[in-house]
């Protein structure tokens, strides 16, 4: 049996120029920026990145990019969700073809009242799985409107072979994972968070095994479990205390916004660009959260200068 995956997984954002179009240049440098920070593996084409913005043509462009300028130094998770189970899995084959180590999805949905009861999205997930021999994560996420129930998931877990990891970020994630993983045991290999690691302590606590924040700092959240793997609790706390602030700011007041800005602060990109309907950061929050970046000084403000 591999190695499950385990650790720190940030999301990659996508830069942009201020015209909207992609910085093929800039992902490059976002892509070592992380891997200097030190993360155990990244994912790429998630929410975060903001995916749902972008051209299939140009889904197609940042695979190739980033797998190929990875080139292996860590695992790479690709996000292949869709509401067609026919375009998950071209997208799945692709990604592995790529050299995607693990696939990450949402249940199928698409806009506010359009989604899949749990037949269809059992038989999503197997359709999915039977293209591919790379390990599944399920992304369990509100933005999906969807209600995914332990008892499903470790169903799943159980009858669907690489359906082995869960990225759980709803109210209540602890006490979500605890339950998962007492449902599903050993077929529960990797049981994540996500949502910034704003809750990662409790989740800890409840059994997670991996966590999946921005790429904003990463390498001070990674100490955080290396600490709590060891048994040193009171290190543990210490050194999440120490970085909650920010990640409650960036969770709560600017959201995918935020690494941009940090990574532009830092020279690692040259724009923080979004694109339209998402609107710039506001100049004042902005400021606020560079001032709590600054604080606890992580790799992404100064990698470039």
């Amino acid at each position: 049996m591999p190695t499950p995956y385990t650790g720190v997984y940030p999301i990659a954002p996508t830069p942009f120029a201020p015209n909207g179009d992609l910085d093929l240049a800039g992902m490059k440098r976002v892509l070592d920026c992380m891997v200097d920070q030190g993360v155990d593996g990244i994912c790429i084409l998630a929410n975060y990145s903001e995916q749902f913005l972008l051209a299939d043509r140009e889904r197609d462009v940042l695979l190739d990019l980033c797998m190929g300028h990875v080139a292996g130094r860590v695992p790479v998770i690709a996000t292949t969700s869709h509401f067609s189970s026919r375009i998950a899995v071209e997208r799945a084959r692709a990604a592995e073809k790529a050299g995607a180590k693990m696939l990450m999805l949402m249940p199928p949905y698409h806009g506010a009242s359009l989604r899949a009861d749990e037949k269809g999205i059992f038989e999503h997930f197997q359709q999915v799985a039977g293209a591919v021999g790379i390990p599944i994560m399920v992304q369990d996420a509100p933005l999906s409107g969807t209600t995914l129930t332990v008892p499903f998931l470790a169903r799943m877990a159980k009858e669907i072979p690489t359906v082995r990891y869960f990225k759980i970020e709803v109210p209540g994630t602890a006490g979500k994972l605890r339950a998962l993983i007492e449902a599903g045991g050993a077929a529960i290999e990797g049981p994540f968070d996500g949502e910034e690691s704003i809750t990662l302590l409790a989740d800890l606590d409840a059994g997670a095994t991996g966590t999946m924040p921005s790429a904003l700092i990463p390498d001070l959240i990674k100490p955080v479990l290396a600490h709590y793997r060891a048994g040193r609790r009171a290190d543990a706390v210490s050194a999440y205390a120490r970085i909650l602030p920010l990640i409650n700011y960036e969770n709560r007041q600017c959201g995918l916004r935020a690494t941009k800005a940090a990574m532009m602060e830092g020279k690692v990109i040259k724009s923080d660009a979004v694109r339209h309907p998402l609107e710039p950061l506001h100049p004042a929050a902005r400021a606020g959260l560079l001032e709590l970046a600054r604080a606890v000084d992580p790799l992404v403000l100064r990698w470039g200068k």
